[in-house]
């Protein structure tokens, strides 16, 4: 899959014994070749899916899900597929996935976008935009 201006690979990884998604540029070519690999059924059939939450939400401390108040398509527009996935919930709304290692990068993400939503989880999050509401009212008189 291409994402950004990187390519991932999903590959089978021995010594974890779970697929892994790699990034292409960070490949080391083996030679010899090493040992020929055994096929295995994908984790999922759609595999750009899942290599886009592995990229955007996997990865990190925090996964976060919204419900945007947009159809996605306008969302999937401004939503780069290495920030975040986006789901279709109907013509109106959809599915924001994505991550972060702190909950301020995630609340100033989504509330800049410039879309209503609504945060599904985690419940840290709900937390953390409910204190910086409060922070944010005082400081404006």
């Amino acid at each position: 899959m291409h994402a950004g201006r990187r390519w991932y690979l999903i590959g089978w990884d021995v010594d974890r014994q779970d697929w892994r998604t790699y990034r292409v540029d960070r490949l080391e070519p083996r030679t010899p070749t090493g040992p020929r690999f055994t096929p295995r059924t994908p984790p999922e059939p759609d595999l750009s899916g899942y290599t886009s939450r592995a990229i955007s939400t996997s990865a990190y401390r925090y996964q976060a899900r919204f419900t945007l108040h947009v159809d996605a398509e306008t969302a999937a527009d401004r939503i780069s597929p290495t920030t975040g996935t986006v789901e279709p919930i109907d013509d109106h709304r959809c599915t924001l996935r994505t991550g972060s290692h702190s909950l301020d990068e995630l609340a100033i993400y989504v509330t800049t976008m410039g879309f209503d939503f609504q945060v599904d989880e985690p419940a840290e999050l709900i937390d953390h935009i409910r204190t910086l509401t409060a922070r944010l009212a005082a400081a404006t008189p």
